[in-house]
């Protein structure tokens, strides 16, 4: 019922009224209030209601913040004394599909026994709906306003540069009035709030930021920054009009996190999938990466960790745990025009090396069986395995990473290396591993 971002699928068949439903008197039994808001997509609406009917039928009284971006919601938890809180999203998915993920007070998403709790009460309809007269009130709440002014105060800018902000038509409008009221000249894109994502598909990838990175690089802009449908994700264009990657992104949001902390041996959080690019662009500061699973949810979960200073995963999902525990867009947007003005994007991508990585997918008719046997040979042929998610054995120039698709019949094989020929052994590597276990 979960996977790796709470609950997501195409509307009508996995995600209905009748789960919104469900979800709501399950999480009911033991909130007494929660905060829920959604993305644009007009099946929110829709499931927004279905997910109010069941949280006030358990006695749990709703605060309702509306249309808004999925880290105000999770912020708003905490904000609002409340004991949970859902967005009703299916964050960079495309247009079809909606959502429901699930915040705890401290920002940290709903994982591991969480969900299962959750689950399992939907499962066997363990509900327990209040009395007629205790029923839940529904409660209309503004919380854009509140993480407006929250940014605005951890963020100081003392020269705001100019930035496009493309919004991608969801609901990250707040990052536009934050960088607004930090000073900054902001140009819109995209910015009226669309389900069907006209302008652009929901997540935003170089090829969909293509026009954002042609306007930044055509105009006198310092940076460009995009949003996914729900703002949990960003991604960075340079001034000269530059994509930035989420490892190089990463690695310049970590290594900034590190100046700052006072921590002694301090570490950034990362997904197994993470780039060499940002151990090595750590490692002259004297901190490491701490890898964990693939999900915002398991960085989240590692970022509790005192030594943690940073997390983030390159799919464009930022934590910084001394603010909040969840992905906030319009946090990493304020950071990222902060750094801007301090020096131009262009000179510090440039002092972060990347080396060659090769990607493929292969469809497979039994994902687990073949990651059974994947796992088996790795660990007999190399010394250095990490079974985290998946399978990634380190070597002496690189990595590869064997690891399941968790939604789809898929086995993704990742590798990357110091040079573009162990880059290729590496993946030739890899490969024969999943097509032997194929074969099997």
């Amino acid at each position: 019922m979960f996977g790796t971002s709470g609950i997501r699928g195409p509307v009508g068949s996995e995600v209905t009224a009748e789960l919104a439903l469900a979800l709501g008197r399950a999480l009911g039994i033991d909130s007494d209030r929660v905060v829920v808001g959604r993305d644009p997509r007009e099946s929110g609406l829709l499931l927004v209601d279905a997910l109010t009917a069941g949280l006030r039928e358990s006695g749990t009284d709703v605060l309702d913040a509306g249309l808004a971006a999925t880290p105000t919601v999770a912020r708003a938890v905490g904000w609002h004394d409340a004991d949970a809180g859902v967005s009703v999203t299916a964050s960079h998915n495309p247009a079809p599909d909606n959502g429901l993920k699930l915040w705890q007070p401290s920002g940290q998403a709903f994982t591991g026994e969480d969900q299962d709790r959750i689950a399992g009460r939907i499962r066997e309809e363990a509900f327990e709906p209040a009395d007629w007269d205790d029923l839940g009130d529904r409660i209309e709440i503004d919380a854009g306003e509140r993480h407006v002014e929250t940014l605005r105060e951890a963020v100081p800018i003392d020269d705001p540069p100019s930035v496009v902000v493309d919004l991608g038509n969801g609901a990250g409008g707040v990052s536009v009035a934050a960088l607004t009221a930090l000073g900054c000249e902001v140009e819109t894109l995209n910015a009226q709030p669309d389900g069907a994502f006209p302008g652009r598909p929901s997540e935003p990838t170089a090829e969909n930021c293509e026009s954002l990175r042609a306007l930044v690089e055509t105009t006198d802009a310092d940076l460009g920054i995009a949003h996914d449908g729900d703002a949990d994700r960003l991604r960075g264009v340079t001034g000269e009009g530059e994509y930035l990657s989420g490892d190089v992104l990463l690695a310049l949001f970590a290594c900034e996190a590190v100046r700052e902390s006072e921590v002694e041996n301090p570490e950034v959080a990362a997904p197994v999938d993470t780039s060499l690019a940002v151990a090595d662009a750590l490692a002259p500061l004297g901190a490491t990466v701490t890898y964990t699973r693939v999900g915002d949810g398991f960085v989240a979960e590692r970022a509790t960790d005192p030594d943690v200073v940073f997390g983030g995963e390159p799919s464009g999902a930022w934590i910084w745990p001394n603010q909040t525990l969840c992905p906030d867009g319009p946090l990493a947007a304020c950071r990222l025009a902060e750094l801007a003005a301090e020096r131009p994007l262009a000179d510090r991508v440039a002092e972060i090396e990347t080396y060659p990585i090769a990607r493929e997918s292969v469809e497979v008719a039994d994902k687990s069986g073949v990651m059974d046997r994947v796992a088996e040979r790795v660990n007999e042929a190399f010394e250095e395995v990490r079974t985290l998610d998946g399978v990634r054995a380190d070597l002496d120039e690189g990595w590869f990473l064997i690891r399941a698709s968790g939604t789809q019949p898929l086995v993704r094989i990742t590798a990357e290396a110091r040079s573009q020929e162990a880059c290729t052994s590496a993946f030739e590597t890899a490969s024969g591993f999943v097509e032997d276990a194929r074969r099997e």
